[in-house]
């Protein structure tokens, strides 16, 4: 499960946009001299940290501030939602009406038992775009935003020892396709064959604390 991730304004390569366009790129860069260096968590109930997402607009990619899980009948869901399975959209193609693109420079994961953090990135530390669904959700007090759920699929043999699944990452030339085809079982299984590449070249790096 991608529970946390990193979003490092100090990037010089980008992976994430088929066609990398400077205002996206602009407005990353500024969004994380914002946030400080603070790690992306799922949004809560009572602090309202909005992520930037990258959505499309009419056919053309933009940044969105979004809320990370599923706002259910005016509040968080009840069910686990900041993560989707890729085979559970496989099985109901429904799930894939909405799609965005996440952007991060790592995430992290807990090795279990022994409890150890590590971070996952691209061997040169690129920004690189995570596979996500949407949807609309209204706060209790009428607000609405778009939510999004990280995609996840079965980890590589050279990261399954650390953890049992990965976000399914989206390459820049599958991002247009991502973001604007058609809601198909199609699509979602060229994703995962697409995000091979990318995935074949994350490390992860233990780390001596929590990020």
């Amino acid at each position: 499960m991608c529970a946390s991730y990193g979003l490092d304004p100090r990037f010089t390569d980008a992976e994430l946009l088929a066609e990398a366009d400077a205002d996206i790129l602009d407005g990353l860069r500024t969004w994380g001299e914002q946030n400080a260096d603070e790690t992306l968590r799922p949004t809560g109930k009572n602090l309202r940290n909005l992520n930037p997402l990258v959505v499309s607009s009419n056919g053309t990619a933009a940044l969105e501030p979004a809320w990370w899980g599923y706002l259910v009948n005016g509040e968080p869901a009840k069910f686990p939602s900041i993560n989707t399975r890729s085979e559970r959209l496989q099985e109901r193609v429904s799930g894939l009406k909405s799609r965005a693109i996440v952007p991060s420079t790592e995430w992290y994961e807990l090795k279990k038992p022994e409890r150890v953090w590590h971070e996952f990135a691209l061997d040169n530390r690129a920004l690189f775009g995570m596979a996500a669904v949407t949807q609309r959700g209204r706060t209790a007090d009428g607000e609405w935003f778009t939510c999004y759920s990280i995609v996840m699929r079965p980890a590589p043999a050279h990261l399954a020892e650390i953890h049992d699944r990965v976000p399914v990452l989206i390459p820049p030339l599958f991002s247009d396709d991502w973001l604007n085809a058609a809601a198909t079982r199609e699509v979602i299984d060229e994703a995962i064959l697409a995000s091979d590449e990318l995935t074949a070249r994350i490390a992860a790096t233990a780390r001596s604390a929590r990020p």
